[in-house]
Formats: C-alpha cells, structure tokens, sequence
C-alpha cells in the first residue's frame, strides 16, 4: 500500500494554506509551495515528482493549485499516473490514476482546467490594464531610480568636462551602465 501525500499550494507568501489543509485527509507526508501556479519553478513540486512511488496518492485541494494552464495540468497529471499513482481533485471530487478516473472525469477536468487557464489569462490582462493606468497617471514602475535627478545633471556636466564612466560609477557608487544611461 502507498504513502497518502498532501501537495498544497499558495500564490504568495502572505497567503494561507490553512483552507487547503483543512480540506484534505490526513497524509503521511504534505509538500507546501509558495509560489505562483504559472511558473515551472516550484521547488515542492518537484520534489513531491521525485519522492512518490507506485500506490501513492497525491491529494490536491483543487485543480487550480496544481497548474495554471491546460498543458502543465495534463502533463502532471500523466507524469503522476505515469510513475503508477493517483491524483485526487477534492474540490472537483476529481481522481485519476490506479483504476480511478473515466471519460466523463477526463472532459471534466479538462473543461475545469480551462477555465483555470483562462483565469490565469484574465488575472494577467487585469494587470496589465492596472499597469498602463498607473504609467498613464505619471506613477513610476519598477524599481526606484539609483540617480536623483540632480545626480543626473552633474554626470552630465562632469562627463562633459573630461571625467571618464569608469571614475562617475565609482564616485557615485553605481555601475558604469548607469553612467552610460544618464542622459
């Protein structure tokens, strides 16, 4: 019989897995991520990839917390049936894997996967949208300039008058790229 394993994830680190963990079983072991569902770079991910063995059960709140878009969904999913495990969705009251799982499960969770995707997409052009708005309204994006504008005028007046980047970068304690920049 395979160890019952809880993955849980959270976008950011001020958010709280606590609904997720209440919604789960009592697993042998539980990998908790804080990262975004959109990027491959989740150090508990890939670990929970590498520990489970076959008759494991991977037990997920809900499909969203596994993967963003439709393509990374399917493919975890097969890679964890793949290794002889299952994968249950409690929120979806989804599972696959070891005899579980049937054609209407699969346009299920699909479709569900889709809309997990396109919420993604939705999340991606509301910010956008905030972005541009806020460029609009003359706010500063990004982070904060290195050089006040005063700075600016005197490498300015000092490259003109024969100092080098080189002696700037140092004198203001900033790359010689930034000198460059100044303009």
């Amino acid at each position: 019989m395979g160890h019952s394993i809880a993955y849980i994830r959270v976008s950011s680190i001020d958010q709280n897995p606590a609904r997720q963990i209440e919604a789960l079983p009592e697993t042998d072991r539980t990998f908790l991520e804080k990262a975004s569902g959109a990027t491959a770079n989740r150090p508990q991910l890939k670990e929970m990839l590498e520990y489970i063995r076959q008759g494991d059960v991977i037990h997920v709140h809900s499909i969203d917390r596994l993967a963003r878009n439709i393509e990374d969904l399917n493919r975890l999913v097969k890679q964890i049936v793949g290794k002889g495990c299952a994968v249950k969705f409690h929120k979806e009251n989804l599972a696959f894997g070891n005899g579980e799982g049937n054609p209407a499960s699969e346009l299920l969770f699909n479709v569900l996967g889709s809309f997990a995707q396109f919420e993604r997409s939705m999340i991606k052009e509301r910010q956008a949208e905030g972005q541009a708005a806020a460029r609009a309204a003359g706010k500063h994006m990004g982070r904060p300039g290195k050089l006040t504008d005063q700075q600016k005028a005197e490498i300015l007046k000092k490259r003109e008058a024969g100092a080098t980047p080189t002696e700037l970068a140092k004198e203001y304690g900033v790359s010689r790229a930034t000198v460059y920049n100044v303009k």
